[in-house]
């Protein structure tokens, strides 16, 4: 109880956090609109309505991961810059349950993103989402921000030694939205993508919130991925272990 406590309210904490970030609030509504417009505007062009249904359910989540990859990849450098990074570790607390809500808050700040998404859609385009099973739709979501979450929870981690991680962070945004299938089938992708495709979770949180919306069956890929979701945690609290493991014996913590 004291750990779900102690996420609950570092998640809370964290999103209040970012929603009075003006760089964190222009990222999470402006940049996903221009990236849905483009899409829109790209879609509409072949004349096909379930080319712009397409569309529009990727660039909603294309707008959580860009969220999370850009903050996550920058979540320990603020630590630094406001000086409690080395506080943070030296907590009795294990320094991933306080890593882990912030990537979390991270990816629920996608919701604004996908909101925005949607409502830009339907107004100024028409594009009206279809929801054949309302309840997997509804479980599809949750399930990809988790996931979303756990990745840049990884990210997080992972590029925590580095000065840059802000930039790092912004560099896995394009590749993953274009692997996972975001906005391209990844049919037309080479083969030698797909099973790096397989191994990231937004790509079957995208499938999930796609069969939800189209009637399929989406159940298979929320169960994946949560999986691989859970997965990330587990790698990314060993590597955390490692990461400052290597930070003390090196007296590199703060990089300064």
């Amino acid at each position: 109880m004291r750990v779900l406590r102690l996420l609950a309210v570092s998640w809370l904490f964290h999103v209040k956090q970012l929603s009075r970030s003006s760089f964190d609030c222009f990222l999470a509504i402006c940049w996903p609109i221009f990236f849905a417009t483009v899409a829109f505007f790209m879609f509409r062009a072949g004349g096909d309505p379930e080319a712009l249904v397409y569309a529009s359910l990727g660039a909603a989540v294309m707008g959580i991961w860009t969220a999370t990859s850009v903050s996550a990849g920058s979540a320990l450098q603020r630590e630094r810059w406001h000086g409690t990074l080395e506080l943070l570790v030296a907590a009795p607390t294990h320094f991933s349950l306080i890593l882990l809500p912030l990537a979390f808050a991270t990816s629920a700040i996608g919701v604004y993103c996908m909101a925005t998404t949607f409502l830009w859609g339907r107004v100024l385009f028409g594009i009206e989402i279809p929801i054949e099973h309302p309840l997997l739709f509804a479980i599809s979501i949750p399930a990809t921000i988790l996931s979303i979450g756990a990745l840049g929870f990884l990210i997080a981690v992972g590029f925590a030694r580095y000065r840059s991680a802000w930039a790092l962070g912004s560099m896995t945004e394009y590749p993953v939205w274009l692997i996972c299938g975001f906005l391209v089938p990844l049919t037309l992708l080479p083969d030698w993508v797909r099973p790096i495709s397989w191994a990231l979770a937004p790509t079957w949180g995208m499938r999930a919130i796609r069969e939800s919306s189209t009637g399929g069956t989406p159940l298979p890929d929320v169960a994946m991925c949560l999986a691989l979701g859970a997965t990330y945690v587990g790698i990314g609290v060993v590597l955390t272990e490692t990461v400052l493991r290597a930070a003390r014996n090196k007296a590199s913590l703060s990089l300064t």
